[in-house]
């Protein structure tokens, strides 16, 4: 049995030197993203480097997923943006709180079970459709643009895609923006640069409390885009820990990994930070260069918001449109091209999911409206699905006794079907013999059917006898007070 000591030194540290060089590599992943997702978001960069820092320290500690890097995420910028440029900054700082309320509550609730329940369909159609809304948010830089920033994002992305092909020691956007920057400084061009998105931090965060009145029109402004900032953060922390998972061979609590992003978020956005979540791509970046405890969550947002203090006045000068190509790159990264190609391969069902999924993401521009399309049609085609599993086969028995044997799942969306199957003009007062022995009866309509059948043919002159009842549908008969003897 280890000890206390020998746990804690597994769940935060297991390599000290490991654990800080993978923070450091996910830290220059982090650097570019968190200040174009704040750029996406309409919010200074300085509110997404602080949520980034704020959320790192407080997951390490509350998450339930070691080694997972958590901070200001795309999906969440793109959910966060129209209340920002409808309410301003105040408001999205509010409705931060009240996202995180609602996903401490969903992990106390123990719902993270609930994540089962949204499908491998619904999951691509989500990456998909963020995918596109990402590149999507992109589409003002290129309308009207100079010449001097199609150029300069177009070598942004040829060092983002050809660099790794000779060398991934150093992350390929990192160096984008370093060569963009010094180019355009150099050539003189005419660029839009972070310093004219916002200010950049010259010191730690600070907390302060929320700025906005306390009043129902408050609630009336923030609930809708809390309620989907906290789903979307949510879905794609769970997504992530899964990864985590898969790549590390250990499990997670998901449910403390809710909680814990709650907490993080909350704190984030009484420190002036954009709520956030797990990000896949620093998350795999961290794990393979090694991060398996918790004390590589911490640095990277750490090590993030010292690099970002000592290296301001650089760092302001990054023209946007590096910050463009970087984003153009996280969108076609994040798009699952696969799923094109499966599309006609896997069942139509299925592919009619993951379309909705993505139609209604991109035509609400609400990614967890989107989700919620994609679970409600799983549900109703799996409903479907297990409904045409129920058969009836009929055959006459000695003495002229009419025996149906029914198979498979019987409830309200089979339960027609079940009743069909019975013609009494057929039966005309024949004894029957109905064997359930291979069924199963879920709900208060199933049995309400088989309940309704043998009244009909009781009404019409037949003997009808009942067997095969399995232990728990004879159970809900009892409970429901039903006698079909």
């Amino acid at each position: 049995m280890s000890s206390p000591h020998s746990r804690l030194r597994t769940e935060w540290c297991p390599s000290i030197p490991r654990e800080l060089m993978a923070g450091a590599v996910a830290t220059f992943a982090l650097i570019p993203e968190v200040i174009a997702f704040s750029f996406v978001a309409g919010v200074d960069p300085a509110v997404g480097l602080f949520a980034s820092f704020v959320i790192s320290i407080v997951i390490a500690f509350t998450g339930g997923r070691p080694a997972m890097v958590s901070a200001a995420a795309g999906s969440v910028a793109l959910v966060a943006a129209p209340l920002v440029h409808a309410h301003g900054l105040p408001y999205l700082l509010a409705a931060g709180v009240l996202a995180g309320a609602m996903q401490i509550l969903f992990g106390l609730l123990r719902l993270g079970v609930l994540m089962r329940f949204v499908s491998t369909s619904v999951r691509t159609g989500f990456v998909n459709a963020l995918a596109v809304l990402i590149f999507a948010a992109q589409m003002p830089h290129f309308i009207g643009a100079n010449t001097a920033t199609w150029a300069m994002v177009a070598l942004g992305l040829a060092i983002i895609y050809l660099l790794p092909r000779i060398t991934t020691a150093v992350p390929s956007p990192l160096v984008c923006i370093v060569v963009v920057t010094l180019a355009g400084h150099w050539l003189g061009l005419p660029l839009k640069t972070v310093a004219d998105l916002g200010h950049l931090p010259d010191a730690l965060p600070a907390f302060a409390w929320l700025s906005v009145p306390m009043s129902l029109e408050t609630l009336r402004i923030i609930a809708l885009p809390a309620f989907a900032i906290a789903m979307v953060g949510l879905l794609e922390s769970m997504m992530t820990a899964s990864v985590v998972d898969d790549l590390t061979d250990t499990p997670s609590s998901k449910n403390r990994e809710c909680s814990g992003l709650g907490i993080a978020n909350v704190v984030a956005s009484f420190f002036g930070g954009i709520a956030g979540c797990g990000m896949i791509g620093q998350t795999v970046s961290n794990v393979r260069y090694g991060g398996r405890g918790r004390l590589s969550t911490m640095f990277a947002g750490v090590f993030l918001l010292v690099l970002m203090v000592l290296l301001k006045p650089w760092v302001s000068q990054v023209p946007v449109a590096a910050l463009v190509a970087i984003m153009v790159m996280v969108s076609a990264s994040t798009f699952d091209w696969g799923s094109l190609r499966t599309l006609v391969r896997h069942p139509r069902m299925s592919s009619a999911v993951m379309l909705a999924t993505v139609a209604v993401t991109v035509a609400t521009d609400n990614l967890a409206a989107g989700v919620a399309t994609g679970v409600m049609l799983s549900g109703v085609f799996f409903t479907f699905k297990v409904a045409r599993l129920l058969h009836v086969y009929a055959e006459i028995g000695e003495g002229g006794v009419r025996v149906y044997r029914v198979t498979g799942q019987v409830f309200f969306a089979s339960a027609d079907m079940l009743v069909d199957a019975f013609d009494v003009r057929v039966i005309d007062g024949a004894p029957v013999h109905i064997d359930v022995s291979r069924a199963h009866f879920w709900d208060v309509t199933a049995v309400a059917a088989l309940n309704k059948i043998v009244e009909r043919l009781r009404k019409h002159g037949s003997v009808v006898e009942v067997t095969g009842l399995n232990q728990a549908s004879q159970d809900l008969i009892l409970r429901l007070d039903t006698t079909l003897d």
